[in-house]
Parts: structure tokens; C-alpha cells; sequence
């Protein structure tokens, strides 16, 4: 490890505190002229060390900057395989793991970057990833002869556990709209990718890839035009380590579902959080479009719908949107 990245574990864990150069050159075994160099470096990547005479440095307790440290000390036992890589930004953190994980990567890498460059959502459309603002993460997971269609219940824990993490930090309650986004206030906070390799001699998962983008804060100057009445964020301003926070609460959550899958409180929950039942929404298929009824979801978290002509359909994936709203019976008639 570096003297830099020894510099910032020692100022996560003790933020707001200060040691003198002496102090710091000892505990971490190196020169003051290493811990010069080292505070000069975190500073020019943007944390805020304060230095103030015959006191030292401390990193100022209101610094939110996504970082591997900054992560970890809020990690709990869930999560003690977990390998993490916090890059500023990337094109795209699946696409990137995804290359890692077909070059042989163990399971619970994860890569978590500030902004994406080429960020991707649903059905080949983009997800706005700015800097600073965002959470954009990726997890490699191997299941043990797991069928390929249950990769399907890995979308459905990390959608519960962004609510839960969500809510860990705020006094809001989030809401799932089948299959994969979650909305706060009518909005848009977060969405969710899952990608997966099959093996075509047993149909069994070789190894899923797990996206997240969460709008943590609302970019400067607001969403761009085309997302402004859609887009949201999690915080309405700056909180203490939010990003930070926010990250190890989500996999916090996620991991400890997948470590427990006989535990499946997570698809009744699921369930509960749901904003489409009782709703008009419109279903799009590949023939083209269908006004529908969201009645429930079932037990294997599919979307059950009533068309215009009577008949009920189990939604596997696909994608819907709501028609407008009007609240339906919740059975068939």
C-alpha cells in the first residue's frame, strides 16, 4: 500500500482529528517528507486536509469522496470478501468488470466508479453518470449451478437492498418500479443492470454481473432537459460521507441476501414496494405496444397484468410505463 492510500485510511477512520507530521510519519512508518508529498497528493484529487500549526492535519469532517477507504470502514462481516477498486470514472463499470470477470476474476470483486463516460441502462439506452454527484457500481458474482433463469432474483435483491440502503440514510421510502429502477418522490433515483455469461453445455450461470447507478445529489446546474421531469436524487444536499455511506449500506444489504438465499422476506418486500399494482401502465413488446392493468407481482417477482381483452399475463421482463394515474382492483374481475 502506498503512503497515500495508508494517509487516507488513517484520515477515514479518524476524521475531524489531527495529527502532527511527526505523528503521521511514525504510525504509518515513513519520512515527513513522504506525508508532505502524500497530504499534497489527496488535496490536488480534491479532499479537504485542513493544516493548522502545532495542531497538524485532519481531513475535514464534511469530505464526501468515494473511495476505497472511505467505503470500508462502514463494511460490516457480509462483506469480508469483498475486493474493491474505486476508480474516478470509467467508460463503463460492467463493461469493465465484465472483462475481468471473463479473464478468470474471483467472485465479489467490485468496481465503483464517480462518473461513467459510457454509461449503460436497459435495452442498450445510456444512463446519465455525471461526476461528482453519482454512485456507479459493479459486483462479480459466481453462483454454484444456478439456472439461468434465476439471474433474474440477483436484479431483485439489489433492488431491495438500494431501498434499504436508501432509507438507512434518509427519511425517505423508496419505491420499486418493475423490474429494475427505484423512485423517490415520483422520480427516478436509481437503476439497476444484470448481466449475465450462461454455459451453453448446462445452461448454468457462468458468472453475473450486477449494475448500479445511484443519482446520490442532483447534478450542478440540475438534470438535462430530456431527464429534468424524471430524474432525481437521493439527497436534496450534501450530507456527511454520503457517497461513502451509501455504497457500504447497499452492499451491507446485498451481500447478506445472497449469502442467506433460503431467506426470501426479500421478494415479499419486493413486492410491497412496488408502485405499479393498481396502476394503468403500457407494455411494450417487441408486436408493439399494449395497454394493461398491474395487478400484483407474484411469488417469482413477475408482473402479473390484465390487457383491454380480459386476458392475464405473468411478465417475465420487458418493459412498462405507467399509463396515468388511476388506481385499479388489485384482483381480476
Amino acid at each position: 500500500m502506498k503512503t497515500k492510500e495508508k494517509l487516507l485510511t488513517l484520515f477515514e477512520k479518524n476524521k475531524g482529528i489531527y495529527f502532527s507530521g511527526e505523528e503521521i510519519a511514525e504510525k504509518l512508518s515513513v519520512s515527513r517528507t513522504a506525508v508532505w508529498k502524500a497530504v499534497n497528493s489527496l488535496r490536488k484529487e480534491g479532499y479537504k486536509i485542513h493544516a493548522v500549526q502545532n495542531k497538524g492535519y485532519c481531513l475535514a469532517a464534511d469530505t464526501d469522496i468515494l473511495s476505497v477507504q472511505g467505503i470500508q470502514k462502514y463494511l460490516e462481516s457480509a462483506c469480508s470478501q469483498i475486493k474493491l477498486t474505486v476508480l474516478p470514472a470509467a467508460a463503463s463499470t460492467n463493461a469493465l468488470l465484465r472483462e475481468e470477470a471473463a479473464a478468470g476474476a474471483p467472485e465479489g470483486c467490485v468496481l465503483i466508479a464517480g462518473s461513467q463516460t459510457n454509461g449503460r441502462g436497459r435495452t442498450g439506452r445510456s444512463f446519465y453518470s455525471p461526476p461528482d454527484t453519482g454512485l456507479y457500481m459493479s459486483l462479480l458474482l459466481r453462483p454454484s449451478r444456478c439456472p439461468a433463469q434465476k439471474a433474474k432474483k440477483y436484479t431483485v435483491m439489489a433492488a431491495v437492498a438500494a431501498c434499504h440502503a436508501i432509507e438507512s440514510l434518509s427519511d425517505k421510502k423508496p419505491l420499486i418500479k418493475w423490474v429494475n429502477d427505484i423512485y423517490m418522490d415520483g422520480k427516478k433515483v436509481s437503476g439497476i443492470l444484470t448481466e449475465a455469461s450462461v454455459g451453453l453445455e448446462d445452461g448454468f450461470l457462468d458468472y453475473v454481473i450486477l449494475g448500479i447507478g445511484i443519482n446520490v445529489y442532483s447534478p450542478r446546474g440540475g438534470f438535462p432537459d430530456e431527464l429534468k421531469d424524471r430524474a432525481g436524487a437521493v439527497f436534496s444536499e450534501a450530507i456527511d460521507d454520503g457517497k461513502n455511506r451509501l455504497a457500504a449500506a447497499f452492499l451491507n444489504c446485498f451481500m447478506a441476501l445472497c449469502q442467506s438465499p433460503e431467506n426470501h422476506f426479500y421478494k415479499e418486500d419486493y413486492r410491497k414496494r412496488s408502485f405499479l399494482i393498481g396502476k394503468e401502465i403500457l407494455v411494450l413488446l417487441p408486436e408493439g405496444t399494449k395497454k394493461a392493468s398491474a395487478l400484483d407481482v407474484d411469488e417469482d417477482c413477475r408482473l402479473i397484468v390484465r390487457y383491454e381483452d380480459g386476458t392475464i399475463a405473468a411478465l417475465d421482463s420487458g418493459e412498462v410505463r405507467v399509463q396515468e394515474r388511476k388506481h385499479l382492483h388489485t384482483q381480476p374481475e
